[in-house]
């Protein structure tokens, strides 16, 4: 007999092919599949009779096999319980078969996390998108459960035109926004077609190609994975130094051959400093006059808490900027849904490339975003969070000023992260010193660009936004463990 389905309730593969006959193929089937863990312990198995007709052979046949395996201990049976896997099984479960302990199961992971790049994921607003996801399904049209469009949704790109213009200053037509898989998607797209000359986003051989031809500026502090994805596309990085006014970007025009410039205005990661007016207005002259580009990560633009947020870049110049934005920040990476608004030069490139096989986002989260934006959610969620933020903002700079007052907050107040001047000289000590008390955090020498010049600075980069409601207090009480007390 072939391999076949039983269907009491959840569908089960039992392999009924082999030597011995029907009740010794059964038995095995059922060994194998409790074996391999397909069948948990406690899981109930369906009468005799019910398994007997799904698999269209006798009941006799399935009564015996699970007589003698109660018999053998895999099963246990109980008048009125019905047939199930035996709980204590669960040993004979092979080596082999179970997988190898990852980095979430192993005993020695720190206890506490302040490392930055997560929002407290705990907070996902669950009942508002699962009402917003039920809206968006009933409205949606039959073509929006197809391949999914290489642009996005229309419906998400109308509702992050209108929303960035009104809380960004972005200015945004949804024909010129191309919703991604991620903020390192978008950023690999761009710079795939910035190494590409005449515009052949492609990179064939010929029509002016050169494979590792231009840079892109970058800062010279900053996420080490993104100056990876420009130096895969085939482009070299140059820093730009960062200071207490953000990016130096008046050492732009000193530069040869540099297509763009990854710039973060409203709160540079990871230092914490807005750009200053002045060089907000160097970089969009520079773009102008070189007719290059600004390729503007505005990573968590809408988290300030001092005053209102600065506005976009983009609105400035939206065609020498690119605005990039993101959900990773204000809802939850595991979304995977970023955002670019294009100048007119780059809409047809980007979208050219795009189509030619980049993993989309899933049409369903889009709808769903979308929905969540147009009915205010988006928004009343975001005010609740900036409370949230800011309260452990608060919270960190009066513990330290109580407990470590030679340890200062610099940067604005704004985002998910606040950097911590160190003593010159005891950066790495004091990560380590967080290891040993199981607390992961990151120092600020972990971002520097390998190829900037400046002096190092000693400091923490302490991401208040992590940890979950429920343990904030803990992991502020273990990170001033780690601090030195000052005088």
């Amino acid at each position: 007999m072939e391999s076949s389905w039983a269907t009491f309730g959840r569908d089960l593969h039992l392999d009924l092919t082999g030597p011995g006959g029907l009740r010794a193929a059964l038995l095995r089937a059922l060994r194998d599949a409790v074996r391999s863990g397909r069948l948990t312990p406690g899981t109930r198995l369906p009468s005799s009779r019910s398994l007997a007709v799904d698999l269209g052979i006798a009941r006799n046949t399935v009564a015996d096999a699970y007589a003698e395996l109660v018999a053998e201990g895999w099963l246990s049976a109980r008048q009125g319980s019905g047939t199930r896997v035996a709980e204590r099984v669960l040993a004979r479960a092979t080596p082999a078969n179970r997988r190898a302990p990852g980095p979430a199961d192993r005993a020695d992971r720190p206890r506490f996390d302040l490392t930055p790049g997560t929002p407290d994921i705990s907070t996902f607003p669950r009942t508002a998108w699962l009402a917003a996801a039920r809206r968006a399904l009933t409205a949606a049209p039959s073509e929006a459960f197809g391949y999914p469009a290489p642009a996005g949704r229309p419906e998400l790109r109308r509702a992050l035109s209108d929303y960035l213009a009104r809380a960004r200053g972005v200015r945004a037509d949804p024909d010129r926004i191309i919703v991604c898989a991620g903020f390192m998607q978008a950023l690999g797209l761009l710079s795939r077609v910035l190494r590409a000359e005449g515009g052949n986003p492609l990179g064939r051989p010929g029509d002016g190609w050169r494979q590792g031809d231009g840079q892109i500026a970058v800062e010279s502090y900053g996420l080490d994975f993104h100056r990876h994805v420009i130096i895969r596309a085939g482009l070299r990085t140059v820093p730009l130094q960062v200071d207490e006014h953000g990016a130096d970007t008046r050492e732009l025009a000193a530069l040869d051959d540099v297509r763009a410039a990854l710039l973060t205005p409203a709160h540079q990661f990871p230092t914490g400093v807005a750009l200053h007016p002045d060089r907000r207005a160097a970089a969009v002259n520079w773009a102008r006059a070189t007719g290059n580009y600004i390729l503007e990560d505005d990573y968590d633009g809408e988290f300030r808490y001092d005053r209102q947020p600065v506005g976009a870049l983009q609105g400035l110049d939206p065609e020498h900027v690119v605005y990039m934005g993101t959900a990773s920040k204000s809802l939850a990476p595991a979304l995977r849904l970023a955002w670019m608004v294009l100048p007119e030069r780059l809409l047809d490139p980007v979208f050219a490339l795009k189509r030619t096989g980049e993993w989309p986002s899933g049409s369903l989260d889009q709808l769903t975003l979308a929905e969540f934006l147009t009915s205010g959610a988006y928004d009343r969620h975001l005010r609740g969070m900036r409370l949230r933020y800011r309260r452990r903002r608060d919270q960190l700079v009066e513990a330290l000023a109580a407990h470590a007052p030679a340890i200062q907050v610099s940067g604005i107040a704004a985002g998910l992260h606040a950097v911590l001047e160190l003593p010159p000289g005891t950066e790495q000590s004091i990560v380590q010193a967080a290891n040993w008390q199981s607390l992961a955090l990151h120092g600020l020498g972990g971002f520097t660009d390998p190829s900037a010049t400046a002096v190092p600075r000693d400091a923490l980069v302490v991401a208040y936004g992590t940890p979950p409601e429920h343990s904030f207090a803990g992991v502020l009480d273990a990170l001033l463990r780690v601090l030195p007390p000052g005088e």
